[in-house]
């Protein structure tokens, strides 16, 4: 969805010269947001879920019942869409989307997308140092997607920041082309700590197109596949931080990401277990 757009972008030296005033600053973001929020944008519903392909069997209301596109892309579930394991000491995925995972982070630094190095402290924007040495989960949502994303434990919440940033793309294209995506991008993360994972990092990475992350949680008590947010429409990432033998992630995740291959994953899967 949108791929001339991204190729133009990205890929030509006009789109590339235009790319800042693009993606630098909220302005096309929220006017984006602005039209899909109105019923001006309900007619792309019916083509988006043929285009996409997406299973109108699990929405929780009838596509009819959707007001804007943006009412359609932020939908909620049926109850039993997403099926999930009680026992405790696995972690489950957090979202719908594309999943890489990160194990071998020496020291402070972070291998991101494409090899490219980055510190984990450009990650959070301060520094961190109880994820020195830590694993890192990477997963991309795209346009076909469910957006909302979930708990993936039971956790106490420490902390929440926000850190203000750029809207680029994380389509495999752009991130080809701007590989630090992750660290420049407008993003939002939680502290939480757990009683099988210790201290974990649940960020929300927003991208072009992505006006708004919005946390939907309360309270500082919160269980397993819990309604964590959504994200309105575009492209978006959820990133989680683990610390250093926290968790171990499930082996075919391990050989595809040293691969550099994404698995397709959905909420309330088992992505790896307590150490």
């Amino acid at each position: 969805m949108g791929d001339a757009a991204i190729k133009w972008a990205y890929q030509t030296m006009s789109g590339q010269w235009c790319s800042r005033l693009l993606f630098g600053t909220s302005w096309l973001s929220s006017a984006l947001g602005w039209y899909f929020d109105s019923p001006l944008s309900k007619g792309k519903i019916a083509s988006a879920i043929a285009d996409l392909n997406i299973d109108e069997g699990e929405f929780a209301e009838a596509k009819e019942q959707y007001a804007s596109f943006n009412a359609f892309f932020t939908r909620k579930l049926k109850e039993d869409a997403r099926p999930f394991s009680s026992d405790p000491s696995l972690f489950l995925c957090p979202a719908d989307g594309r999943l890489l995972v990160y194990e071998d982070i020496e020291g402070d630094s972070l291998v991101t997308v494409k090899g490219v190095e980055d510190r984990i402290e450009a990650l959070f924007d301060r520094p961190m140092p109880e994820f020195v040495g830590g694993k890192v989960a990477v997963v991309r949502l795209c346009p076909a997607d469910y957006h909302r994303y979930h708990f993936p434990c039971d956790a106490t919440v420490v902390d929440e920041v926000k850190v203000a940033g750029d809207y680029h793309s994380v389509n495999p294209m752009a991130l080809k082309a701007k590989p630090r995506v992750f660290c420049v991008n407008k993003r939002s993360y939680t502290l939480l700590d757990t009683e099988r994972f210790g201290r974990v990092a649940f960020m929300e990475v927003g991208a072009f197109g992505v006006a708004g992350i919005h946390q939907t949680y309360q309270g500082t008590q919160v269980s397993r596949m819990q309604e964590k947010g959504y994200f309105d429409f575009g492209g978006s990432t959820v990133v989680l931080v683990f610390q250093k033998d926290a968790v171990l992630f499930d082996e075919d995740l391990r050989q595809n990401s040293a691969k550099g291959i994404e698995t397709l994953v959905k909420v309330g899967e088992t992505i790896g277990r307590a150490a």
